[in-house]
């Protein structure tokens, strides 16, 4: 059996201001209507495959899993990693986690935010690849290279792969190159885009890890053996996890290891590295223009165009490869050629503490979302979106009161301990420090506007009582 194995803790910043720490690029859709996580997660169903296992981190839990309920899909764990400690620890979870219930299985490990649109060819590769697992070979996929990119690391084949796209000998890992041995490398024929995707027998992993990284080993296991279920979750331990070095699967393992081969895949493929890449893999029109949302282009040519708020009308003039991506807090204007250099943006906004660094003027929650509307001296003004059947936690605040109108829907309100329908167009007033909760008990979203008065505005300033999502004290738990 084979075992999907999603990585979906990470926070790329090449793709800001869509793309931020608070809700990175795989949970948005930024090619189609499925976000990238959904897609990964799609792409590795069928005959053969089990349910997928997930590894992310405790703010983008309940992300997941709303996520893949709305593919249609039904994890068979979601792996809670106390704190990022890079792939190889996440890995080697994954293939503990896997012994455990399958010890012949075997594990396919994906990251969440690439597009590959043939599904079924990839499914094809992957199949090409057990022929060397079943050898007690670790296989990694190699892209064919169509450009002579810079931005990718490089896989060295023994020698050229022919057409019937069965597994290779590795010999060795090229890290990303300048231009001039970039296109040396595509010449020659013998070079594959390194993709990050892994097939291996969860056994042969971690005897690898026995082998070349037993540090990494000891402290992983006491994690998974000391792991406690939270809602479904799996937690691992913290203080065991803290103590897995921080290293990638490709620096504790995959370049110490022999035992390596590579399939060739040459059908589509794109890491969505930065907005040239959405570019590349967006719909353009006849003059190269990639608009998304409400978007207005006069003689504009080969340029990404894209408004993310619905009350945002982004219009271009006589823009030639150019980015522009309009959101209602944040815009980004740069040229195409640029578009490694976001991520300077982003350390810069963090240097001077903006917000706009990390944080989505939209907030994920368990139980919808929320985002803020107009944020004044001692005022702040919200919409709020509850899901059918969801329910905020039971809290109070030391520093601020709430008025609540609701527009749609019907919302149950607790305060005190007393109880109220309210629909829409009406409303409620929590004094401060009032032990409150709201609740969504209808089968249609809920949406209310929050009125927020007082001396700090904070999403600390909660104190739970009860919560359903048992997400502890803090703003997020």
């Amino acid at each position: 059996m084979i075992y999907p194995t999603i990585l979906c803790g990470g926070s790329g910043t090449r793709l800001w201001p869509l793309s931020r720490k608070s809700y990175p690029k795989q949970f948005v859709p930024l090619v189609g209507e499925e976000t990238l996580f959904q897609a990964s997660a799609g792409r590795l169903v069928g005959d053969g495959y089990a349910a997928p296992v997930v590894l992310t981190n405790s703010d983008f839990r309940f992300i997941v899993t709303e996520q893949l309920a709305g593919a249609g899909l039904d994890p068979l764990a979601v792996i809670i990693e106390p704190q990022g400690r890079n792939t190889a620890p996440a890995v080697l979870a994954a293939a503990l986690f896997v012994q455990e219930r399958d010890p012949d299985g075997i594990l396919l490990v994906s990251p969440s935010d690439h597009v590959i649109p043939d599904a079924t060819g990839f499914r094809a590769a992957v199949v090409r690849g057990l022929s060397a697992v079943a050898r007690g070979q670790i296989v990694t996929f190699g892209i064919q290279p169509t450009r002579p990119e810079t931005g990718y690391g490089y896989l060295e084949l023994a020698e050229r792969p022919d057409e019937s796209g069965n597994p290779v000998a590795l010999s060795r890992f090229v890290e990303k190159p300048d231009a001039e041995r970039a296109a040396s490398m595509l010449a020659a024929g013998n070079y594959l885009w390194n993709a990050g995707i892994f097939l291996f027998s969860a056994a042969d992993m971690i005897a690898a890890f026995e082998l070349h990284a037993p540090d990494v080993l000891a402290a992983v296991r006491a994690a998974l053996d000391e792991a406690r279920v939270d809602l479904g979750f799996l937690r691992l331990a913290p203080e065991p996890w803290a103590d897995a070095r921080d290293i990638s699967i490709d620096y504790a393992v995959m370049e110490r290891a022999t035992n390596l081969a590579v399939v060739p895949y040459d059908g589509a493929w794109s890491d969505l590295g930065g907005w040239d890449a959405v570019w590349s893999e967006a719909a353009r029109d006849e003059a190269g223009v990639a608009a998304s949302g409400a978007v207005t282009a006069i003689d504009c040519r080969s340029s990404l165009l894209r408004s993310e708020s619905e009350g945002v009308e982004l219009v271009g003039i006589g823009l030639s490869n150019v980015i522009a991506v309009a959101m209602n807090d944040a815009v980004l204007v740069a040229d195409m050629s640029r578009a490694q250099d976001v991520k300077l943006a982003v350390e810069a906004l963090r240097a001077k503490k903006a917000a706009q660094a990390t944080q989505l003027p939209k907030d994920h929650r368990p139980w919808g979302w929320f985002e803020s509307l107009a944020v004044g001296d001692r005022f702040q003004v919200k919409r709020i979106h509850v899901h059918p059947g969801a329910a905020l936690s039971l809290q109070s605040h030391h520093h601020r009161s709430e008025h609540w109108i609701v527009v749609q829907g019907t919302a149950k309100v607790t305060i005190g301990g007393e109880q109220q329908l309210l629909a829409e167009n009406q409303s409620v007033y929590i004094p401060l420090g009032a032990v409150h909760r709201m609740e969504n008990p209808g089968k249609v979203p809920m949406v209310l506007v929050e009125v927020q008065t007082g001396s700090y505005l904070g999403e600390d300033d909660i104190v739970r009582y009860d919560d359903i999502y048992a997400r502890g004290q803090g703003a997020k738990g």
